[in-house]
C-alpha cells in the first residue's frame, strides 16, 4: 500500500488534510467484525527517532507529538488476542509498539491530550471515562472474546476498574510498569512479578529529562539574559559597555550556573543530595557557584567585593536553583502530591522574604556604584 492509498483505513486514523501523507507506522489494515482496523509497524524509522529527540528537548514539539486515538492492530490479532491500553502521546505509543514485535495484539489508544500515561492518569485523561468511551467506540465487545483490557501499571491512579467493568463488561488488568516487560508478561500467562511492579527512577531516567527541563527554562529566560547586562551597565550618564561587560557578564554566568544546578545537576544527583525537599536540594547546590565566586573575590578583583552584590547573589541564585529543582517534582517518583503541596506552601513563604531582600540589596548596590550610598 502506498503512502497515499487510504483505502480500507479507518476514518479516525486518516490524515486531517488531503495533502497529508499516511503515517509511515501504519502498514496496512486488518478486516474485522467491527470494520477495518489499521495495522501498525513495530519498528522505528528515522522519523520516529527524530521525533523522540525533538519531544525530549522541546516543550512545543512534545505537546504536538500525538497520534489519533482509536483501535490499532499489531501483527494479525484475533478474538483471543490481548487488548493493550496506550496514551496518545506518540513517544509512549512508540515505545509500546516497539516491544510488541512478533506479538499479535490490539492497542486501544486513549485521548490523553498528548500526555504520557503516568501524568495523564493523575489528570484523569488516562482514566475511567475515557476507557469506557473508547471501548464503546471501538465495538470491543464484538471484536474480542475474553473481555479483558491490559493497562500499564502507571495508569492505575486514574482508573476505577469496577466502573469500567460495570459500564462495558471489560475487566481492567494492570500489567508491568515498563513496556520492556510486556512481552514476558504476555508470554507467561499475564502474571506480574514483584520486579515488574517496581518504579525505578535511576540516573539514566533522570538525565533523559534534563534537556527538556533546560529548554523550558531557557525559552523563558531571554529577557533576563538581556536585562542583566543592561541593569549593570546602567549609569547616570547612560548605559556603559564596560560596566555591562565587566559586571554584567559575571552575574550572567552566575545566572546560567544557577539554571544548570537547579534544572540539571539537582535532578541527576537527586538521591545523593541531603534532605528530602527538592527546593533545599537545589538551594544547597546553588550555593556552590556563588561560594566559588566569593572565594575568587578574595584572590582576584571581582565585582563581588561589594557586600551588597555578594549578599544579593547568595540569596537570589540559590533561590533560583531551588525553584527549578522544585519544578522537577512533577517528573519524579521521589514525591507525592501531599508532599509537593506541603513543600510549595513553605516555598512561597520563604521566597516571599528572600526575593524582596535580594532586590533591596541590588538597589543598594546600584546606589553604591553611583556614589549615592
Amino acid at each position: 500500500m502506498s503512502d497515499q492509498d487510504f483505502s480500507g483505513i479507518p476514518l479516525n486514523m486518516l490524515p486531517s488534510g488531503p495533502a497529508e501523507p499516511l503515517p509511515p507506522w501504519i502498514t496496512g489494515v486488518v478486516q474485522t467484525s467491527v470494520g477495518s482496523v489499521s495495522r501498525i509497524a513495530t519498528t522505528w524509522d528515522r522519523n520516529d527517532r527524530r521525533g523522540e529527540i525533538k519531544a525530549r528537548i522541546s516543550d512545543r514539539a512534545r505537546m504536538a507529538y500525538t497520534i489519533k486515538p482509536g483501535l490499532l492492530a499489531v501483527g494479525n490479532p484475533t478474538a483471543e488476542s490481548p487488548v493493550l491500553l496506550s496514551a496518545n502521546y506518540k513517544l509512549s505509543f512508540d515505545i509500546l509498539r516497539r516491544e510488541l514485535a512478533g506479538i499479535d495484539a490490539w492497542i486501544l489508544v486513549l485521548d490523553t491530550q498528548g500526555i504520557n500515561v503516568w501524568c495523564a492518569a493523575g489528570k484523569g485523561t488516562f482514566g475511567t471515562d475515557e476507557i469506557i468511551r473508547r471501548v464503546r467506540d471501538a465495538g470491543l465487545e464484538k471484536l474480542v472474546s475474553h473481555h479483558k483490557i491490559i493497562s500499564p501499571q502507571l495508569g492505575a491512579p486514574g482508573i476505577k476498574s469496577h466502573l469500567v467493568k460495570k459500564a462495558t463488561g471489560f475487566r481492567v488488568k494492570f500489567g508491568p510498569v515498563e513496556a520492556r516487560d510486556i512481552r514476558y508478561y504476555l508470554e507467561n500467562g499475564e502474571k506480574v512479578t514483584p520486579a515488574m511492579r517496581q518504579v525505578t527512577f535511576d540516573i539514566k531516567a533522570r538525565t533523559v529529562l534534563v534537556p527538556f527541563e533546560l529548554s523550558i527554562v531557557m525559552k523563558k529566560s531571554w529577557l533576563v539574559l538581556l536585562g542583566i547586562p543592561v541593569f549593570f551597565g546602567l549609569m547616570p550618564q547612560g548605559i556603559l559597555f564596560h560596566q555591562a561587560f565587566s559586571i554584567g557578564l559575571p552575574v550572567l554566568m552566575l545566572f546560567l550556573a544557577a539554571v544548570l544546578t537547579g534544572a540539571a545537576l539537582t535532578p541527576i544527583l537527586l538521591p545523593w543530595i541531603p534532605f528530602p525537599s527538592f527546593t533545599i536540594k537545589g538551594f544547597l547546590l546553588g550555593l556552590l557557584p556563588v561560594g566559588m565566586v566569593h572565594y575568587l573575590t578574595g584572590i582576584y578583583a571581582t565585582p563581588f567585593d561589594s557586600l551588597y552584590l555578594l549578599g544579593a547573589s547568595y540569596l537570589a541564585f540559590p533561590a533560583l536553583s531551588g525553584y527549578l529543582a522544585f519544578n522537577f517534582t512533577g517528573c519524579s517518583t521521589f514525591t507525592s502530591p501531599s508532599g509537593v503541596t506541603k513543600e510549595l506552601r513553605i516555598l512561597l513563604k520563604v521566597y516571599a522574604v528572600l526575593l524582596p531582600v535580594a532586590v533591596v540589596l541590588l538597589i543598594c548596590y546600584k546606589l553604591q556604584i553611583w556614589g549615592i550610598l
